[in-house]
């Protein structure tokens, strides 16, 4: 094991290494500087020396300070704000209060013992119920921000409690699979539907601008659907295996959870204001397209509710730890990506790939293209962010280098890998924040996790490809 003063020697250390070799021909010192910052918050984010957030603000404020990213005092503030007005980062934040009010209310309980009674044998069932949870309203939710953090997280993280499961005392126990199952979960439903992920709706329009290739929600169900359904019928069982839980089996928890629901009595006042005000959220998040709300002011909205109605109070917002420490952890990250692409060190970077791929095979190239615009995520804390930077470079590599019946495939494999490389990192989409936060896998866990299942993922994706083109 690493000393705490190693853990905090290292990312710096890394960044200097970095920093200290020539700059690559194309790119400029400022670009080279700010891609060394980067992976020194990266290493710092694995090794965790110091509280995550505080890695991020740390990255953001040695970059804006330097004017690795602008010369502008203005700009450089600017950039460093950023991430701050995101719209994802808040509702993240309400993710949490949502979860605040199942708790506070009762209903998440009421909700987890119901589930525990109806499934609560095996530890393997409740992992597929989360898993069924988010694959039945994934079709429906285009954030999978609102579907998985803040409809399913505030309801399944009552669960493990139940078990006497929690982050300080055995998180194994159960806590740490129904976690893994759930963002894995999110990742496969993310990537299965064409509406399942607001970044694919994004990433279908710029195929379209950039290739003049028209994807549909039926074309994309029909192609994907090949591997995404087998891999998400697989995640609570592979979870399973690789990350068992230490409780399997508990025969006499659905007559516990009987009992429990008995002493809890009816349903009471504050259970049903919180349980109109979560389906209000859901009915605002799957049609505010239609009527014209953005999700993320009506999770907002829906917060500011739960404290007008008191379910919870204005204190239990601004005392949340959990919550404010995700916050400022994601918004940081949100920045530190984003600059990458301000920077030009994207752009240097596929423009690099492409002089590389020339003279291979169509069918390598595609393959080469598909795997790559995977692993780029692991740059990224935001799937849009990363749809903007690489997509249409990727795509146009693609026209460049391979004939025209191929993109069609290639474009079809890209977009549908946006989903699937959320597994990759604690920041890589909108509910990974949000379960890692719930505080039941440490960050090196999750690191590990997630090059596990992102390689059990991009090999989905690989046979996939060799199927279809």
């Amino acid at each position: 094991m690493l000393s705490n003063k190693m853990k905090m020697a290292l990312p710096i250390l890394v960044a200097i290494f970095i920093a200290i070799l020539p700059t690559p021909e194309g790119l400029t010192a400022n670009a080279h500087y700010f891609f060394a910052v980067f992976i020194g918050v990266i290493v710092g984010l694995i090794l965790e020396p110091i509280p995550a957030a505080m890695i991020g603000l740390v990255g953001v404020a040695f970059s804006a300070t330097f004017g690795l990213v602008s010369d502008s005092a203005k700009a450089s503030r600017d950039w460093a704000l950023s991430g701050f007005s995101n719209g994802v980062i808040w509702l993240i934040f309400a993710a949490f209060m949502f979860a605040l009010g199942y708790k506070k209310s009762g209903l998440g309980k009421r909700i987890a013992l119901l589930l525990v009674k109806k499934l609560g044998k095996t530890s393997l069932g409740l992992g597929y119920a989360v898993a069924f949870a988010d694959g039945i309203l994934s079709p429906f939710m285009p954030s999978n921000t609102a579907r998985s953090a803040g409809t399913i997280f505030p309801i399944a993280i009552n669960i493990p409690q139940m078990f006497n499961s929690t982050p300080e005392n055995e998180p194994r126990k159960l806590g740490a699979y129904i976690s893994w199952v759930a963002i894995a979960a999110t990742c496969v439903t993310s990537s299965m539907f064409l509406t399942a992920l607001a970044p694919n709706l994004l990433a279908v329009s710029l195929v379209e601008k950039n290739a003049d290739i028209v994807i549909t929600w039926g074309q994309w169900f029909s192609t994907l659907a090949i591997v995404m359904i087998p891999l998400f019928l697989l995640v609570p069982y592979l979870a399973y295996l690789i990350y068992p839980p230490e409780q399997k089996h508990s025969p006499e928890a659905p007559a516990w959870a009987a009992e429990e629901l008995k002493k809890m009595g009816s349903i009471t006042q504050k259970e049903l204001i919180m349980l109109g005000l979560g389906i209000l959220a859901l009915v605002l998040w799957i049609f505010g397209k239609q009527i014209g709300v953005n999700s993320t002011v009506a999770a907002i909205s829906v917060l500011c509710l739960l404290v007008l109605t008191n379910v919870i109070s204005w204190e239990d917002v601004i005392t949340n730890k959990a919550a404010i420490n995700v916050f400022i952890w994601f918004a940081t990250l949100v920045a530190m990506a984003g600059g990458l692409k301000k920077v030009g060190y994207l752009d240097w970077a596929a423009g690099l790939i492409s002089t590389w791929l020339e003279g291979l095979s169509p069918s390598i190239v595609v393959l080469v293209l598909v795997v790559l615009f995977f692993l780029f995520h692991y740059l990224f804390a935001s799937v849009t962010a990363h749809v903007v930077a690489l997509l249409p470079l990727f795509i146009g590599i693609g026209v460049n280098l391979i004939p025209a019946d191929m993109v069609h495939s290639l474009a079809l494999l890209l977009v549908g890998s946006l989903g699937l490389m959320g597994i990759l990192t604690p920041y890589a989409t909108g509910p990974s924040p949000i379960w890692y936060g719930a505080g039941y896998i440490s960050q090196a866990k999750w690191w590990m996790l997630g090059a596990i299942f992102g390689a059990i993922y991009l090999a989905g994706l690989v046979l996939l490809a060799l199927f279809i083109i």
